[in-house]
């Protein structure tokens, strides 16, 4: 018998909490949710108010018995999950499962894991808050309706195994979008002029100035009769000002602005920086990090103002109360935020020593005073030349929070720079010595792509999904490969530079890469066939403020001022009406692509969505009698349906192609099921990753099949006379013995070689094997 039983979600919180509190209180988890809808027959009561059909998790039945044996034997009962909706939800599913009683069930909330924190959560409990878990309880709702409703839309009328989400399919439109806008973007050249003159550093030396001129030159002719006139121009200083300035401190970490500055600063991805984070979370280190809010509590501001006075003194000291301003913003009541401001580092793995020394640096540089600025402005007049050239400096006269924290930022042209150049002393008048004025070829540069930071910063923008929402969005988005998240090498392209120096002017056409992508966003075919076929019958739940307003609705619940099923209700009747008509009446699609007319056949070319994936086809399908079939051909790596062209379309025909003999046979390549390869003799040898299929060579083809050969020799350690079936193998995990279709591990009680071992020896180790489990979905 013991007095006191605390639930919480994670065997680590549990372990954090328990030291905490003492004698008298069992800790344990329910490792997350112990129940959810059922998958089979909708998991959705629609005739009794959209009533969820809630089961237990297979997986979780064996905790559930005994979260009820020692739920028996307790006088109160603590639900201590998180303190968002999930967590509300997760305590209602074990008060309802556990069949726990008001008057010995107690909820207890708080956003850290500290000593303080946890007695002051016991010293003032609450009930569960029914509000909270009604919005938790539409939203799954809501997201199960439209899962269960559209997918079999998509099965019938694209492709089998596809499935549609409220929230993941307006991501995946956002990344369709934008990759349109690239594709019919139209880059424009113009000439950027930049001047550079000698001038007194104002210590007796020569130091060089950079300015730019603010207008660019349509054509090269424009920009080369500019530096004509420079030639005999005369550069005099027309204007010098100066302006105090300065830089004010970013707010505290929420949810998402953590997600992008980890993604920016360390390269983490959405996903991990959520994994990285709940680990400190639950370790004590840091406070709740699904968060919306920008507060601080009063012990944070007090700890942070004592920190930064020991490490730089009082002058670094501004503290700051920010507001919240995002909409609909709840759950936590604080930023994420160090438990113990004291702390510059934690203990733990590098991952979480980085994000820990991420966020305390972001809190304790939120506190700290502006960094002041002086910016300098200078205006060089061409004599004979109604432009003009522009220098701008910045010089830090007072670090403040810069010492601490620079925020990134998204933009890939501008980057993080901690200032301009610093700029000479320089007076209206004087006179400049120009060494040379460079004109170079620049180009408009279209939209970014988004990476997962970007993308996160748009779905707040747009007010859609929540902080607990972004990270399993972007993954499942990726997981359906209806968006794959890689790098694609650019392109080269020409530029033109024209200079002027001693008098001449000269031109020089140079190479640059434009064009590279690292760790960005791409819609795959699929996933834009999918988003086009929604966005034609679905508008509604692929509308951006449809969704945004949604969030607002589940708000509204959580205030406790909306009916749950009521909402349900509004969106399911209209919403229903369109699935049925689009099972009727929507047109199959598999965003086909009418490319031309074959030249050799005179048959129409074509690509689309296949069986396995995006694919080329020549000819029609036919359900005539003796009809000649159509030729298929899948698309290559970094080819798509909307940009290939005809002739790339016919290359992908050119496969099986036979590229030469060896040992008196024939050597052909082709593409199957797991990739390229070359066949040989009746034998399959897979292309490298560097060997492209459509111009690999008989002597690579040769080299490849030696290379196999050779791996397949030294992979036999020893054959047997006694019998031909057992054989001991070099395997990716080292020696290993095969007996017939069977695969045996060599103990490492063995202490002899895997060469000196003798057949008997091989027959003992085969015999005394444990048999092998069965795998997973199949029966013993």
């Amino acid at each position: 018998m013991h007095e006191n039983l605390v639930i919480v979600e994670s065997p680590a919180k549990a372990k954090t909490i328990e030291k905490f509190l003492g004698d008298g209180f069992v800790v344990t988890s329910s490792m997350g949710h112990i129940r959810d809808l059922e998958k089979k027959d909708f998991g959705i009561d629609l005739q009794k108010k959209y009533t969820p059909k809630y089961i237990v998790s297979p997986d979780k039945k064996k905790i559930v018995s005994e979260l009820k044996k020692l739920a028996k034997t307790a006088d109160t009962v603590w639900l201590a999950s998180d303190e968002d909706r999930e967590g509300e939800a997760i305590a209602w599913h074990l008060k309802e499962v556990l069949k726990l009683k008001d008057e010995n069930t107690k909820r207890i909330v708080f956003h850290e894991i500290t000593k303080e924190a946890i007695t002051k959560a016991v010293q003032h409990p609450r009930d569960i808050d029914i509000n909270l878990v009604n919005a938790q309880q539409a939203r799954r709702v809501l997201d199960r309706i439209v899962g269960f409703e559209v997918s079999p839309v998509l099965w019938k009328k694209v492709k089998p195994s596809l499935s549609a989400g409220r929230v993941q399919s307006v991501a995946v439109r956002l990344i369709v979008e934008r990759e349109r806008e690239i594709r019919n973007f139209t880059s424009e050249s113009a000439f950027r002029v930049n001047g550079y003159f000698l001038v007194d550093d104002g210590n007796g030396n020569t130091t060089e100035l950079k300015a730019e001129l603010p207008k660019r030159f349509k054509t090269r002719d424009e920009a080369n009769a500019f530096l004509e006139k420079c030639k005999t121009a005369e550069f005099t200083v027309a204007d010098v000002v100066k302006k105090p300035g300065k830089r004010t401190p970013a707010m505290p970490f929420t949810t998402s602005t953590l997600q992008q500055e980890a993604s920016r600063k360390l390269g983490f991805s959405v996903s991990q920086t959520m994994a990285v984070a709940q680990r400190l979370y639950e370790s004590g280190k840091i406070t709740y990090m699904r968060t919306d809010s920008v507060n601080l509590s009063n012990l944070a501001l007090n700890t942070s103002k004592k920190k930064i006075e020991d490490l730089h003194g009082e002058k670094y000291v501004k503290i700051r109360k920010f507001k919240t301003k995002a909409k609909g913003a709840q759950e936590a009541h604080e930023a994420i935020r160090p438990t113990y401001m004291e702390n510059e580092t934690v203990e733990g793995s590098s991952q979480e020593q980085r994000l820990y020394e991420l966020i305390w640096k972001r809190t304790i540089a939120s506190q700290m005073a502006d960094a002041i600025l002086e910016r300098t402005n200078v205006s060089i007049n061409v004599s004979n030349a109604a432009e003009s050239f522009q220098a701008t400096g910045e010089v830090i006269v007072f670090d403040g929070f810069l010492r601490v924290y620079i925020e990134s930022t998204d933009d890939e042209n501008g980057g993080n720079g901690n200032g301009q150049a610093i700029i000479p002393p320089l007076h209206v008048n004087d006179k400049l010595e120009m060494t040379s004025v460079i004109s170079t070829e620049r180009f408009t540069q279209r939209p970014p792509r988004y990476t997962e930071a970007s993308l996160v910063k748009r779905l707040e923008e747009l007010g859609i999904g929540r902080p607990s929402t972004y990270a399993p969005t972007i993954t499942t988005v990726q997981n359906r490969n209806y968006v794959v998240k890689e790098e694609r090498p650019g392109v080269e392209r020409n530029y033109t530079v024209l200079s002027l120096q001693e008098g001449e002017i000269s031109e020089e056409v140079k190479t640059e890469i434009t064009g590279a992508e690292k760790n960005k966003l791409f819609p795959t075919d699929i996933g834009i066939v999918v988003n086009d076929f929604l966005l034609d019958n679905f508008d509604q739940i692929m509308d951006y403020n449809f969704t945004a307003s949604v969030e607002k609705e589940f708000d509204d619940i959580a205030d406790g001022n909306r009916v749950w099923n009521e909402m349900i209700d509004k969106f399911y009747l209209p919403f229903h009406k369109k699935v049925e008509d689009a099972l009727e009446n929507a047109e199959r699609s598999k965003g086909e692509r009418i490319l031309g007319v074959d030249p050799k056949s005179g048959k129409e070319v074509s690509v689309k969505i296949g069986r396995f994936g995006p694919m080329a086809q020549i000819g029609e399908s036919s359900t005539e009698e003796g009809a000649e079939k159509p030729q298929f051909s899948s698309l290559r790596v970094g080819q798509h349906i909307e940009t290939i062209t005809l002739e790339e379309a016919l290359e992908l025909f050119r496969l099986p192609r036979e590229v030469g003999e060896y040992e008196g046979k024939k050597i052909t390549v082709a593409i199957g099921r797991f990739g390229p390869y070359v066949r040989h003799n009746n034998k399959f040898v897979s292309l490298g990753k560097e060997d492209d299929p459509y111009s690999v060579n008989n002597e690579r083809a040769v080299e490849l099949i030696e290379a196999k050969r050779e791996k397949d020799r030294l992979a036999v350690v020893k054959l047997f006379e006694e019998d031909a079936e057992v054989q001991i193998l070099n395997g990716r995990w080292g020696p290993y013995i095969k007996h017939g279709k069977k695969n045996v591990k060599i103990p490492k009680t063995i202490k002899v070689e895997a060469k000196d071992l003798t057949f008997e020896d091989c027959m003992k180790i085969i015999n005394e094997a444990p048999e092998p489990k069965p795998r997973r979905g199949r029966k013993k």
